[in-house]
């Protein structure tokens, strides 16, 4: 029997989406448990928001970090480091007695996620041609949210026959699987790679060598991520309120047991994998199609934020179940389609040698929602006894995201130039007709 074997494009692109899966299994299994902990540590729904919070304080900071440290180390290092420390925290989390040590393992959990997405945009920024990216930004994400459908089940069966606590150990060893897996099979430099052909060498982008920036160049990033980073703050808003309450959400709201609320909330995130294929393709179809980032990464991304908002409208004036369950899913499709194009913009405008730097900045500024959100949906809860308040407060944030599409200019390249004096400036170009042509190097 022939042995099948795989381009070594398409190993990467595995691998990365195993990574996304496990990293957003480990980081909403919590929002499953927490129907166990909750009653069983006494804790109460603003105590249970400070506690899916605090993975994003040490996540927001290695979010930036760890693009800078994936640009100059690689890929390979940081992401093995990455998912060492995540796998750790996760099992800890079994072990967690009380609101302290709960906070202590989450805190732990996103210092080792951290760093991930970054690292793996500058994997994809290696090793993939520019109008094949929105793909795998879409692909990844996509196996993000089926990591988020797969959780609540996953969680939920492993605690019938176990408790909540074996379920994180369960993970943790899941996380050390895929350590061993990523050592093994990913290089850094794509033609060191045992099975890469000549036909995928030509297609993705030349290794450039590593240049030290002229003093200020991080700073003129951040400030040309800004718009982009604020676009992604709005996304994140809705994303970490479904990932962080859509379990608690139909048990309280409409008093679901846990295993009617798991099923709800799969069927949510379900439709999110769909968006982010469904985004990802689209994008790049419509780069290819019209030469023009503005069109298939800014526009689409607002387009996707108005329908978000507009299916939320529903959830607050028809209090039934199903209704819910649709509009909140079509809010999860909408909001996870403008995940691919979201994400290829960091790769558009800071090319493969700064993409960690950009995504981590953008990943960074984006993410502090994962900070707020939760908090501020428990409060609100604990203060009105509903969700309306938090539904309204997330339609005025999905407007202001379509109205900052309007200054991501993913047409802007962020340009190092180095003249031959060596009079180091920074400067904004649009990118010259020769250099959008697809499929060739940046």
């Amino acid at each position: 029997m022939k042995r099948i074997r795989l381009k070594a494009t398409t190993s990467v692109l595995l691998m990365l989406c195993l990574m996304y899966m496990i990293t957003y299994i480990d980081r909403v299994n919590i929002s499953t448990a927490a129907g166990q902990f909750k009653s069983e540590l006494g804790l109460s729904s603003t105590q249970i928001g400070v506690i899916f919070s605090a993975f994003a304080y040490p996540y927001v900071v290695f979010q930036f970090i760890g693009g800078w440290v994936s640009d100059r180390f690689g890929a390979k290092r940081t992401l093995i480091c990455c998912a060492l420390i995540w796998a750790v925290a996760t099992a800890l989390t079994g072990l967690a007695g009380g609101f302290v040590t709960l906070v202590a393992a989450r805190l732990l959990l996103g210092l080792g996620e951290g760093a991930t997405f970054p690292a793996a945009t500058t994997a994809m920024a290696t090793w993939f041609a520019k109008d094949k990216r929105g793909m795998a930004q879409g692909i990844t994400h996509s196996c993000a949210r089926l990591g988020n459908a797969i959780a609540p089940i996953l969680v939920y069966s492993i605690i019938r026959v176990f408790d909540w606590r074996f379920s994180f150990y369960v993970l943790g060893v899941l996380s050390l699987g895929w350590v061993v897996l990523w050592y093994l099979l990913y290089r850094d430099v794509p033609a060191s790679h045992p099975n890469i052909t000549e036909a995928e060498l030509s297609a993705i982008p030349a290794p450039r060598e590593r240049i030290v920036d002229p003093k200020g160049t991080t700073a003129r990033l951040f400030w040309r991520m800004l718009p982009v980073s604020v676009v992604y703050f709005c996304y994140c808003w809705i994303l970490w309120l479904m990932l962080d309450w859509m379990p608690l959400y139909f048990m309280h709201s409409f008093h679901l047991n846990i295993k009617k609320a798991v099923a709800f909330t799969t069927a949510v995130f379900v439709a999110g994998v769909v968006g982010d294929l469904l985004g990802g393709l689209l994008t790049d179809s419509l780069l290819r199609r019209t030469n023009n980032p503005v069109w298939s990464r800014s526009y689409l991304v607002g387009a996707c934020m108005a329908l978000t908002g507009l299916s939320l409208l529903p959830v607050l004036f028809l209090h039934d179940p199903m209704i819910s369950l649709v509009f909140l899913a079509a809010a999860m499709f909408f909001n996870e389609m403008g995940v691919g194009p979201m994400w290829a913009v960091p790769m558009d405008i800071a090319s493969s040698e700064r993409s960690g730097a950009a995504s981590g900045i953008m990943a960074s500024f984006g993410n502090t929602s994962a900070i707020i959100c939760p908090m501020v949906a428990g409060f609100l809860l604990d203060r009105t006894g509903n969700w309306n308040m938090t539904f309204l407060l997330s339609i005025g944030i999905m407007i202001c995201g379509v109205v900052m599409v309007f200054a991501m200019r993913p047409n802007k390249a962020f340009v190092v130039s180095r003249p031959a004096s060596w009079n180091h400036d920074i400067s904004f170009v649009q990118p010259t007709a020769a250099k959008a042509n697809l499929g060739q190097s940046e």
